[in-house]
């Protein structure tokens, strides 16, 4: 029988005293240690670098000299006391007290995400501020708190996705033992961990990784510059580094699920995807471990082979964010036309996301100019994560601007009910459920003032094209940070308190009844009236529940009256859904 991995590479502990360091580093003559001031020479073994000092132990701070030359910190570093051109420390990751052994995890069809910024969650900004607002998340009734990256990236303030040292916690959030303190909380309560991860580039200051091998290629191009090397010469190494990354996480973190930034921009023609070797031995160890798992994809392919099985020719991932349901409503609700919104807007549009997931499903897309995307009809509800707005939509897509500051109070009831009562897996971004209105936006704090100035000006340059007339914050700018912070003060108004009860009811209704719960996207049943404006949508379970949301859309009040005698609406409150905007009707 297989037993459970272990990290072999960095700097490990051993049960006798001192410490094993191994690196891959095919491209250095030579490579040294610098441990606590001490210069200890590393063995070449293939293309690793070896060396075991006895002397070192758990918080010892250690460097490695390249060539002779050059100190840089390592690679699989589990953590950066000093940030991330300086020093590593040792980390024995056996040390931390854990309270979940009896943990086993979620279904996936139970996930009701909540994702947060680590830095602007709280007023602390960190994962002990986060552990302070379980009960509050408990009882909103999330079941699956997502942490955008804490992966060291430069400076203090940064959404995470520049994130250098893959290994190392946020050492400003609280570093190792502060993640698992509020990976532990969550389980004590309940509460399953999503982890944002990025494999698609890597930040651009810190990055020091091609000094060690053949990590970048130009043979693909990304957003960022040179693609990951995933099917080139040298890229063995590349890919066991990333495979090893995600059972780190789910095997020394007790991490629940991961969710894969921007595949899109993962480039690997080789046989055998990483996505695909990745979630294999990702659910392997899942496996060895008695825990439920999952790996859930950001893609922009619309391409069903990234959550189809192997066996049916696909990658396997779990599920995938849904984007498409966010730019049906977006576009419906705001008439924005702007960019790849332009492509959505009509009430159809709504109901092909609700039944069949994808809408650009080999049809002819505006924005891209040609047909895009395969058909997601068959795939099961499970398998997509819905949302009003996230970090992305809210900071790219309506420049900073939140939908509660977007749309009429009417309106954002309407969307509300459509993300809970869908057949799909809802996510809220911070601050959604009490409709706050202040923005976020994109944020950094990189020490180099060149590329400080250039993202800068590279930021400008996209509102300029995307968001004509807008105001512009610097990513640089401390404001812009404290700006994109929870407005817990917010949540106290008449009008927020309102929407927060109808997140808490509607939350509580979904985990209720089956028919909302059940992720059943076959047995969902959409009606449309682009005139009046109107949407219906039914959901049923086999056991016999039965649900039925009514949308009005239109900007004139419609009364809600029961449509047939034999549905009634559910005994437990539904905050402000019954009115004139939308009203569910439910069943035994």
């Amino acid at each position: 029988m297989p037993t459970a991995w272990k990290l072999k590479y960095g700097a490990n502990p051993r049960a006798g005293g001192g410490v094993e360091f191994r690196v891959w580093a095919p491209a250095p003559r030579t490579l040294a240690l610098n441990v606590d001031g001490r210069v200890v020479p590393m063995t070449r073994e293939g293309e690793d670098f070896v060396a075991f000092d006895g002397a070192a132990g758990a918080g010892s701070n250690y460097s490695l000299i390249l060539d002779g030359e050059r100190e840089r910190p390592d690679p699989v570093s589990r953590c950066q006391p000093l940030g991330v051109h300086m020093v590593s420390r040792v980390i024995d990751p056996d040390a931390f007290p854990w309270t979940d052994g009896k943990w086993r995890g979620l279904p996936l069809e139970q996930y009701i995400f909540y994702e947060l910024h680590t830095g602007t969650f709280t007023p602390e900004g960190t994962f002990e501020g986060v552990i302070d607002r379980i009960p509050y998340l408990k009882e909103l009734g999330i079941t699956a708190l997502e942490l955008m990256p804490v992966a060291e990236f430069p400076g203090g303030r940064n959404w995470g996705y520049d994130g250098v040292d893959l290994y190392a916690p946020h050492w400003s959030y609280g570093g190792p033992v502060g993640l698992k303190s509020l990976v532990d909380a969550c389980h004590r309560a309940g509460i399953a961990i999503v982890l944002d991860v990025v494999y698609n580039h890597v930040g651009p200051e810190g990055n020091y990784l091609s000094e060690f091998g053949p990590w970048f290629t130009d043979d693909y191009r990304t957003p960022w510059g040179s693609a990951v090397n995933y099917d080139g010469p040298g890229s063995d190494g590349v890919r066991r580094f990333v495979i090893e990354n995600v059972l780190y996480w789910l095997t020394e973190y007790h991490i629940d699920a991961l969710r894969l930034d921007a595949i899109h921009s993962i480039f690997d023609f080789s046989a055998w995807h990483i996505l695909a070797e990745l979630g294999e031995r990702f659910h392997e160890q899942a496996a060895l471990l008695g825990r439920r798992a999952w790996l859930i994809g950001e893609s922009d392919l619309n391409d069903a082979r990234v959550i189809k099985p192997r066996a049916a020719g696909g990658w396997g991932l779990d599920a995938q964010w849904h984007d498409e349901f966010h730019h049906t409503v977006a576009s419906y609700l705001t008439k924005a036309e702007r960019g790849f919104l332009g492509s959505f807007g009509r009430l159809a549009d709504i109901g092909k996301a609700l039944t069949e997931g994808f809408v650009y499903d080999g049809i002819y897309s505006p924005w891209r100019r040609r047909r895009f995307g395969s058909s997601s009809r068959d795939l099961a509800g499970r398998q997509f994560v819905v949302f009003l707005q996230n970090h992305d939509q809210i900071a790219n897509t309506h420049a900073g601007q939140r939908l509660a500051g977007l749309v009429s109070d009417s309106h954002l009831r309407v969307a509300i009910a459509l993300l809970v009562c869908s057949p799909y897996l809802p996510l809220l971004f911070m601050g959604d459920e009490f409709a706050q209105t202040e923005g976020f936006r994109y944020f950094t704090s990189h020490g180099d003032p060149d590329l400080a100035l250039a993202v800068t000006e590279g930021r400008q340059r996209e509102y300029a094209e995307f968001h004509a007339g807008a105001e512009f914050f610097d990513p640089q700018a401390v404001e812009t940070f404290e700006r994109s912070r929870v407005a817990w003060a917010e949540a106290a108004g008449e009008r927020h308190r309102a929407i927060l009860r109808l997140f808490r009811d509607l939350i509580a209704l979904r985990k209720r009844w089956p028919c909302l719960s059940n992720c059943r996207k076959d047995l969902t049943r959409v009606e449309i009236d682009e005139q009046a404006q109107t949407l219906r949508m039914e959901r049923s379970d086999p056991a016999g529940s039965r649900a039925l949301l009514v949308c009005n859309f239109g900007p004139d009040p419609v009364p809600m009256a029961e449509p047939d005698p034999a549905l009634r609406t559910s005994p437990a409150p539904a905050g402000n859904l019954a009115g004139e905007s939308a009203a569910l009707f439910l069943r035994e």
